[in-house]
């Protein structure tokens, strides 16, 4: 189940990309498949190794394109291990609604990203966030948990104030926000409810298979309740980043 779309993203073989707080490689294998050079980064040693037995897994099976390469790296998001400008492309999905230091990851983010890179960045949106910490407490207050809700505009200029051009955004899993609503209600932790279960069971169909129905009502959805906001971002170039600074200097 992907959020992000990697041809918004502006992904092509043989980038160099980082999956930031990869958790259990979702996105990371995507980019794989698609011929990147990716680099899966999380804090949980038990998480990577899984990610990397996949990734070896994905070669020997022939699912990813020749020269295509993938490693992980366990660090912390406030501190990467990574030279200026070394990635072409960043994806940093969910994570930092769990970050304290929020801006100072997404410095960490633009400085490792290359000037005219892409970055997506994505957060559970704002509306189904809020009426899931509204139902339940144990949804949030829990250690590693969400620590903020944030809005549009709040993820926007934290991530433009610090370097980033904003290019646009979109909401995703439209169809897991009443999940979430209803796992709330009935205790997070309650797996065995037979409404949360119910639920389950057409989700995990759903990601299956991907009817057409499911697919028509997750697009009407997402504009509405999609449980994910995801924005796109890149960094300017040395003669965009010129331009801006005449643009301002001629407006004043």
């Amino acid at each position: 189940m992907l959020t992000v779309d990697f041809d918004r993203l502006g992904l092509q073989p043989g980038e160099r990309v980082l999956d930031l707080g990869c958790g259990a490689g979702r996105h990371a294998f995507e980019m794989y498949r698609r011929g990147a050079d990716v680099v899966a980064f999380d804090q949980d040693a038990e998480e990577l190794a899984h990610v990397r037995d996949l990734f070896v897994a994905m070669a020997e099976a022939g699912e990813v394109p020749l020269g295509a390469e993938a490693d992980v790296e366990e660090g912390d998001a406030l501190s990467l291990p990574f030279a200026d400008g070394e990635f072409d492309r960043i994806v940093a999905a969910e994570i930092l609604e769990h970050v304290p230091a929020d801006i100072a990851a997404i410095e960490e983010l633009v400085r490792v990203l290359r000037p005219g890179g892409t970055i997506a960045l994505t957060v559970p949106r704002w509306l189904p966030e809020l009426v899931c910490w509204k139902l339940s407490d144990d949804y949030h207050n829990t250690p590693g948990g969400h620590i903020r809700i944030y809005s549009d505009a709040e993820l926007i200029t934290k991530a433009t104030n610090a370097g980033l051009a904003y290019d646009g955004k979109h909401y995703a899993h439209g169809l897991h926000a009443p999940y979430w609503w209803i796992k709330c209600a009935v205790g997070v932790h309650n797996d065995d409810h037979p409404v949360a279960k119910a639920y389950h069971r057409l989700l995990v169909w759903d990601i299956m298979k991907r009817p057409r129905a499911t697919r028509w009502a997750e697009r009407v959805l997402n504009p509405l309740i999609g449980k994910s906001l995801v924005v796109y971002l890149h960094k300017p170039a040395a003669s965009e980043s010129a331009d801006l600074d005449q643009s301002v200097a001629d407006a004043s």
